[in-house]
């Protein structure tokens, strides 16, 4: 029987890492099934921009793993059992059931809403393509003058700000802030990113904690009332607790405790990589959630998965994060270093520069996603247990 490899999602961790997977790994021994909820690969840090109206394309999935052998489930994953090592999902082909030998959970995360008051019913988000959609229909209708408050001033935060006051100068943009904006930077990027602010006339509101979202305005800690005729809540993020209802091993917030390799600390069937995972980095702190985090994770954890299959060494994967790269709409960004210790170094690159280096990753991203198997070996590796092949580690 062939070993039969699941990844749950298909974002930039689980599609990527599938791709990586068939790429090494011969299908004569491993079957490989992503499960994904939407046909498409969705490009999570482009989506301030399709809110805004911008247009994008994105790949769908049957075409990204045609002729990869990857099989695609589109469906809603609604549990996990890792004692019998099944997933139960459902989707446009009812209820069914997938049973695995490895799991590579990568849900990936969705919008932190902290239990505030009228964010659910009345605040919009960019943490998924349907929810990008619903604000894009909001911001199509609203007319010059009108009042857009973003909620949240980390990176998605100040992306979404700078582009909807970029593309929709019509708009009066405001961002609050629970500090400091860009306390986090380097002095003199933190100026860059101020001058940008009033370049495009965002209105700041610093140390500005949101405690209940209406209609027509948002509640400020005090009572302060900010004017809102569309609230775009980007306060953080926050998984689904899937992974905790399964008796996985997570945090508090429901992320899956991993040891060095990606590998569940409590099941060993299971490797997690994305914001979903909690994992130490080299510096000995966790991981941010974060797309590049997302990139070092999923390597180590496809790298751990080929190796433990095939009889090979595990090879250790650098788990750093080097720096924010942030966009501020399509002709300006920020590319801030970061040292060992996740403090920001005096060094920045920004403007025109740093932002077509921005679009260069974004670009780079998508197109490796939507070519799996560009650089395919023509040996792929055999599993160490195949019948008849105990120790082998490749064959044609």
């Amino acid at each position: 029987m062939k070993h039969r490899i699941v990844v749950l999602g298909a974002g930039y961790a689980g599609a990527f890492a599938a791709g990586n997977l068939a790429r090494r790994l011969s299908p004569a021994d491993t079957e490989i099934t992503v499960v994904n909820a939407v046909p498409d690969f969705v490009e999570r840090m482009r989506l301030h921009q399709l809110a805004i109206g911008q247009d994008l394309a994105f790949p769908k999935l049957a075409d990204v793993f045609a002729g990869t052998g990857v099989r695609l489930r589109l469906a809603r994953v609604t549990a996990v059992d890792p004692e019998r090592r099944t997933v139960a999902v459902t989707g446009e082909d009812g209820d069914g059931e997938l049973t695995y030998d490895t799991l590579l959970y990568a849900l990936g995360s969705s919008v932190a809403r902290h239990g505030v008051p009228g964010v659910a019913e009345y605040a919009f988000d960019v943490t998924g393509r349907s929810s990008a959609l619903r604000l894009r229909e909001r911001l199509a209708g609203l007319g010059a003058g009108g009042a857009v408050l973003v909620v949240g001033e980390g990176l998605t935060g100040i992306e979404t700000a700078t582009e909807f006051a970029e593309s929709r100068p019509d708009l009066s943009v405001a961002l609050a802030a629970r500090g400091e904006l860009g306390a986090w930077l380097s002095p003199k990027a933190r100026r860059h990113l101020r001058q940008t602010f009033a370049r495009l006339g965002i209105t700041v509101h610093e140390n500005t904690g949101i405690e209940a979202v209406e209609p027509t305005r948002a509640i400020a800690a005090g009572g302060t009332s900010i004017p809102a005729d569309v609230t775009v809540w980007s306060a953080g993020f926050a998984v689904d607790p899937l992974a905790a209802a399964a008796g996985l091993e997570v945090t508090e917030a429901g992320r899956i405790v991993v040891d060095r390799t990606m590998r569940s600390v409590s099941h060993p069937d299971v490797y997690a990589a994305g914001d979903c995972a909690y994992a130490i980095g080299d510096n000995g702190r966790p991981l941010p959630m974060s797309c590049a985090s997302a990139g070092s994770t999923t390597m180590q954890a496809a790298a751990a998965i080929i190796a433990r299959l095939t009889g090979g060494e595990v090879p250790t994967v650098g788990l750093k994060y080097y720096g924010n790269h942030i966009s501020l709409g399509r002709r300006d960004a920020i590319f801030q270093m970061v040292d060992a210790d996740v403090r920001s170094k005096s060094w920045y690159l920004g403007g025109r520069t740093a932002a077509r280096l921005k679009a260069g990753v974004l670009k780079g991203a998508g197109w490796s996603i939507a070519h799996p198997t560009f650089g395919m070996p023509k040996r792929k590796r055999r599993l160490a247990t195949a019948p008849g092949r105990a120790g082998a580690k490749a064959a044609a």
